[in-house]
């Protein structure tokens, strides 16, 4: 009788905790409450696709495409496009403020304006690739970081990246072809 008790009183935190914690396990998005109307927050992100071209000797990447995103505070964005060397009229254009509020709100979650800019060498067997870099100013604290895709690299890209990455290329999809 008396350990059948002391399970029942050691079972009590378990499922306090269990109801406590599953929530927060089973939710698989950022909340947006965490921008502020206060928050300061502009975006540069830029996508190269990228071709080692051989001369025999030497060789040297050439961008085949690149892709601007500029999003400012207000929502505010301008896309522009350069395929071959040949500069598109930019696109201009106004981001929702609930899209745009999830994007303040992860950047700003995850610490992603702490992120170290490393740097991510590229495999020499590495033809064709993209490359992105991301410049986020936020708050007045600026940070920018490049990475290529996963994988040309050995390193480690960290799922942070990947995350913003993935939000601004739904942004980005919506005016490319």
């Amino acid at each position: 009788m008396v350990k059948t008790a002391y399970m029942v009183l050691g079972a009590i935190p378990v499922i306090a905790a269990v109801l406590l914690v599953t929530p927060l396990l089973l939710k698989n998005e950022i909340p947006t409450s965490a921008a502020n109307h206060t928050d300061n927050l502009e975006i540069e992100y830029t996508k190269h696709q990228l071709k080692k071209i051989s001369y025999g000797v030497t060789e040297r990447t050439a961008a085949q495409k690149t892709e601007i995103l500029y999003i400012k505070n207000d929502g505010e964005l301008k896309y522009s496009v350069t395929e071959n060397g040949y500069l598109e009229p930019d696109v201009r254009s106004q981001l929702d403020e609930l899209k745009l509020n999830k994007i303040k709100a992860l950047i700003k979650e995850t610490g992603f304006i702490a992120i170290p800019s490393e740097s991510f060498t590229i495999m020499d067997n590495a033809t064709e690739y993209q490359k992105s870099n991301v410049k986020v100013v936020l708050n007045g604290r600026v940070n920018q970081i490049h990475w290529p895709e996963q994988n040309v690299t050995d390193g480690f890209i960290p799922p942070i990246i990947t995350m913003v990455e993935s939000e601004l290329d739904q942004v980005m999809s919506e005016f490319s072809e």
